[in-house]
């Protein structure tokens, strides 16, 4: 598991300095920005349950629009750790750090993000044409 990647002996004396081979990590932002935009797309199916059911009572916006802001913040939320992990997984790997990867989970999480984002807004949207007729 623990590879030496460079010695370098010390000069006037019998020893030396080694640096040992570093597995890569997986970020942990790009984890959870996946979490984050599968989240806002379950939030936006939420939005479309309480939408639909509640359009014909009259309270049906209302609890959609809560929803929705809710998704679009989460989603938001998975947009902006996103786009930090991938600038993370860029500037890693060079000398002396860690090399992380995940970059396609990253894209991912930002995907899912703004899917989640726009079918709240196209639900709410929706529900509130319902209501009004």
């Amino acid at each position: 598991m623990w590879t030496p990647e460079r010695v370098d002996p010390l000069p006037g004396t019998e020893f030396a300095l080694m640096q040992l081979r570093v597995a890569p990590i997986t970020s942990g932002l790009a984890i959870g920005s996946l979490i984050a935009g599968i989240a806002s797309i379950l939030v936006a199916v939420l939005v479309l349950c309480f939408g639909v059911a509640g359009a014909t009572q009259g309270w049906g916006g209302v609890v959609a629009g809560a929803f929705a802001l809710l998704g679009a913040l989460v989603g938001g939320g998975a947009i902006t750790v996103g786009l930090i992990a991938r600038r993370q997984i860029k500037r890693s790997g060079q000398d002396g750090r860690v090399r992380f990867t995940g970059g396609g989970v990253a894209v991912a999480g930002i995907s899912c993000g703004g899917a989640g984002v726009g079918i709240a807004v196209l639900i709410l949207l929706l529900v509130m044409v319902l209501q009004s007729s």
